[in-house]
């Protein structure tokens, strides 16, 4: 793998931590800027907004900006928003830059990919993808644990300036180590916007959707399982957050080779084995070690499903993949809103702390089905063009073009 992709890699542990960071923070915020914990809650909501509008839109602004310029453009928009996060006079100052900070994210990941899979031969595309997204989950390893420890002891404010010198370290070693990668020749916003048109683009995109938003149905309340249900003490929040981030970090690096060598498949498996865990957490969460096996088999699992998804909208793309790539991380992050706000109103509805479990599970069901169902209706697609190009009365009109033009 080229040394280019560590460039890419320490840009999304930058935005991985920058992102996942203030889950743990809420309290500090809400403490230090008078309000209550559910309204900083917004502060994660914030963010995921500008992640959704920034996505698809600084990418088409960007279509014929050259990709190692448009990455450096964008990692300085991310420096600047959390540089602002961390000079916020109020919480109204905190939530723009929340936003700010946001805009890019999907937009990097996006141009990110696209440009880790020139970095390599043909059959190694996955396999760069995903170690660009090892980058996101160490941050979940050791960029937010410490990230959130230093914001307990030395003010929140001291975290964001931490991920500002990130955004920097990140821009430089951008500019010093990824080559410039010519942009296609009819590059353009509308063959972008076409090509997100494609109909296998959108299901992939609905893909992710329901079934990465099993995983957040999850995940956003996983501290309060770690101490109701679990029996841990909130001093094992962390410890137990972290154990998600490795099984992260296992999922990407299993999910490059399987998807290089069969993407779907390693689709439908990581989205069946996403809701078998998912069903399974519900009795395990209350044996603590079972538990905590549980937890880094659903980060392996669930995270397995982002290098197929991502190379899947790439593909079903390929002319224009930039803009379909950035938006995959729009439907991400709308997972992350949809899978912690159907979770919560789980447990608001007196189901109990472990209930999010069995909604998770519906929703990477539900995101299996329509993975399978564009599956099937690819290979109908292509059963067809193969049938039509075969047809005698095709092959006719081939013989006489052939004719026609003296060959």
């Amino acid at each position: 793998m080229p040394l280019a992709l560590l460039a890419l890699a320490v840009s999304a542990f930058g935005i991985g931590t920058t992102e996942f960071v203030m889950m743990g923070l809420l309290p500090n915020v809400a403490d230090d800027l008078h309000t209550s914990v559910p309204t900083a809650g917004y502060l994660v909501s914030a963010y995921a907004i500008g992640v959704v509008i920034g996505a698809p839109l600084l990418t088409a602004f960007g279509s014929r900006v050259p990709r190692k310029r448009m990455l450096l453009l964008l990692m300085a928009l991310f420096t600047v928003g959390n540089l602002a996060s961390a000079l916020a006079p109020g919480f109204g100052s905190l939530l723009a830059a929340r936003v700010l900070a946001g805009l890019p994210h999907g937009a990097f990941f996006g141009v990110g990919a696209v440009v880790a899979s020139r970095l390599v031969s043909e059959g190694r595309q996955a396999r760069a993808v995903a170690t660009m997204f090892l980058g996101l989950t160490v941050a979940n390893i050791v960029g937010v644990p410490a990230a959130t420890l230093l914001g307990q002891h030395l003010g929140w404010r001291a975290t964001f300036l931490v991920v500002t010198v990130i955004g920097l370290l990140a821009m430089a070693a951008l500019a010093r180590l990824i080559p410039h990668v010519p942009l296609d020749a009819h590059q353009s916003v509308g063959r972008e916007l076409r090509a997100l048109l494609d109909r296998q683009v959108w299901l992939g995109l609905l893909t992710a959707v329901f079934g990465f938003a099993g995983v957040f149905a999850v995940y956003s309340y996983l501290a309060s399982m770690t101490t109701e249900v679990m029996g841990f003490g909130e001093s094992s929040v962390t410890l137990v957050l972290a154990l998600f981030g490795i099984g992260m970090t296992l999922g990407a690096l299993a999910a490059g080779p399987l998807t290089d060598r069969a993407l779907r498949p390693t689709l439908y498996g990581s989205l069946a084995a996403l809701a078998l865990v998912l069903v399974a957490f519900r009795f395990t969460a209350h044996v603590q070690w079972a538990a905590l096996v549980t937890v880094v088999v659903l980060g392996a699992v669930g995270f397995m499903t982002t290098t197929p998804l991502q190379m899947l909208v790439m593909n079903k793309a390929r002319h224009a993949p930039t803009l379909a790539s950035a938006s995959n991380h729009s439907a991400f992050n709308l997972a992350n809103a949809g899978g912690a706000w159907l979770g919560g109103v789980a447990i608001a509805a007196g189901w109990g702390w472990t209930s999010p479990t069995l909604v998770g599970a519906a929703l990477a069901v539900a995101g299996l089905a329509i993975a399978v169902t564009a599956g099937l209706m690819d290979r109908t697609a292509k059963g067809t063009s193969r049938v039509v190009a075969g047809s005698p009365r095709s092959q006719r009109r081939v013989s006489s073009s052939s004719r026609a033009s003296g060959s």
